[in-house]
């Protein structure tokens, strides 16, 4: 049981159950998270409690109850608390694991490499990383799309972010690969000790090597500024002449490279699934990239690719690339009338919401029109649709992930034709970001 509310209040407490000895639901949310939230949301509503990996969390769910937790008006609830609770040993440092004052000078700072200008060229930079590493790829009957674009999507990420990898071959950019993926999947470790054959010490291990990796390019970024992220980050100020040490560069790089590759490889396999099982909007996204008569694209020419954007955002809605966020409490606060004692951990699922059938008809369906200018299903509610979080902490870099999947799914759409099997499910792992155990097989052709 949580704290019980002080006397001298009409508060309730928070329901709930610890479920099975010390695992308590976390195999159940490995599972299916949207069937263990169901079963939560039918029995207790929006708020209860649950134990996690010995861990008791308030499970926070509705688009109301999201948007107390994420608005965060009485700054009740950290970031920093949460999340570390979670990825802490692997990304700290990141944005997403700072509060107050310090987040805010991070953020000001940062802000000053995700402006409109440098989105531009980034976009330009995009466009030749894109075509050459889809040459690469082979037809098939049975193509795993899912690790070809998430090494496009890393290869992207360290041409754009870093300005390249001078110096490293293939193997090592396999390790940080595998690096990146150990870190992540960490974060539902049951056993949190450097054991042998444990995900929590290939996590720790994960990240030394991509503390390693950096620090080694970190003098020439320090030396030269360029146009890549990291050189940016090395070099930029905020307006008062705040600017990043190096431990900060490199924490900061490790987490956005991690949230750059990870997040949009799982949005654009998405996206190849539902195109190769919907061919009248795969030919509808075609028509509109053979339109734009350049296999380049401009920032501003994405705009055009209505019909891709809307796809996008569904399959955001389907798949939320991160189905949960992690709050921490620090003073005693209330959830939807129910009370939160200071300390406790919250777990805050805009995937639940994404398919909450009170906000969104026949949820399962794959329908991009839902976002289309007659109906914008996503505006019932503020938090209806909410798959780069919200408040003060809403993504920072949601218009270049935006900009890098219309990019690539441009180029696809240009260069391959797909179909998958109308009766595919992708096997979905929740282990921590979701990604599809067969790898995402679809029937690719080269036009």
């Amino acid at each position: 049981m949580l704290a019980a509310p002080p006397l001298n209040t009409r508060l309730d407490p928070v329901p709930g159950d610890g479920g099975m000895p010390v695992i308590g639901y976390m195999l159940d949310y490995i599972r299916n998270p949207l069937a263990l939230f169901r079963s939560r949301w039918d029995k207790y509503g929006e708020v209860s409690w649950a134990t996690m990996a010995g861990q008791k969390w308030v499970i926070v769910l509705g688009p109301d109850a999201c948007q107390e937790v994420l608005q965060n008006k009485d700054k009740a609830f950290v970031n920093s608390d949460g999340w570390s609770k979670l990825i802490g040993p692997f990304f700290h440092g990141g944005l997403m694991l700072l509060d107050s004052e310090e987040h805010l000078r991070h953020r000001r700072i940062m802000q000053q490499a995700f402006t409109n200008d440098r989105l531009k060229k980034s976009v330009t930079a995009l466009n030749p990383v894109v075509a050459t590493d889809l040459k690469e790829w082979t037809e098939g009957d049975a193509f795993r799309a899912y690790p070809a674009l998430k090494a496009l999507t890393l290869d992207v990420a360290t041409t754009i972010f870093m300005g390249g990898a001078e110096g490293s071959d293939d193997a090592e950019i396999a390790r940080v690969n595998d690096s990146f993926v150990a870190c992540v999947q960490a974060a539902t470790s049951i056993v949190r000790y450097r054991l042998p054959g444990t995900r929590w010490k290939k996590g720790i291990d994960g990240r030394r090597t991509l503390d390693e990796f950096f620090r080694r390019y970190l003098p020439a970024r320090r030396a030269t500024e360029t146009d890549d992220l990291f050189s940016t980050l090395c070099h930029i100020e905020s307006d008062a002449g705040q600017r990043f040490s190096d431990d900060e560069v490199v924490d900061h790089m490790i987490f956005l490279l991690m949230a750059a590759h990870d997040t949009s490889t799982i949005t654009l396999s998405t996206m190849m699934q539902y195109l190769g099982q919907h061919p009248e909007w795969r030919e509808r996204c075609r028509a509109e990239s053979i339109a734009l008569g350049t296999d380049s694209p401009t920032l501003a020419q994405l705009d055009e690719l209505e019909s891709v954007d809307l796809v996008m955002k569904e399959c955001l809605r389907l798949v939320s690339p991160t189905p949960v966020v992690a709050r921490r409490a620090v003073e005693d606060t209330t959830i939807r009338g129910r009370f939160v004692p200071a300390g406790t951990f919250a777990s805050v699922a805009p995937h639940f919401t994404h398919h909450m059938p009170e906000y969104w008809p026949q949820p399962e369906m794959f329908d991009p029109n839902r976002f289309a200018a007659d109906r914008r299903e996503d505006k019932v509610h503020r938090y209806a649709w909410e798959p780069f979080g919200g408040g003060v902490h809403k993504c920072i870099g949601m218009f270049f992930a935006g900009a890098e999947i219309k990019t690539i799914m441009h180029h696809l759409l240009l260069t391959f034709d797909w179909t998958v099997d109308p009766a595919y499910v992708a096997p979905l792992d929740f282990t921590s970001l979701p990604f599809p155990t067969d790898g995402q097989p679809v029937r690719l052709r080269r036009i």
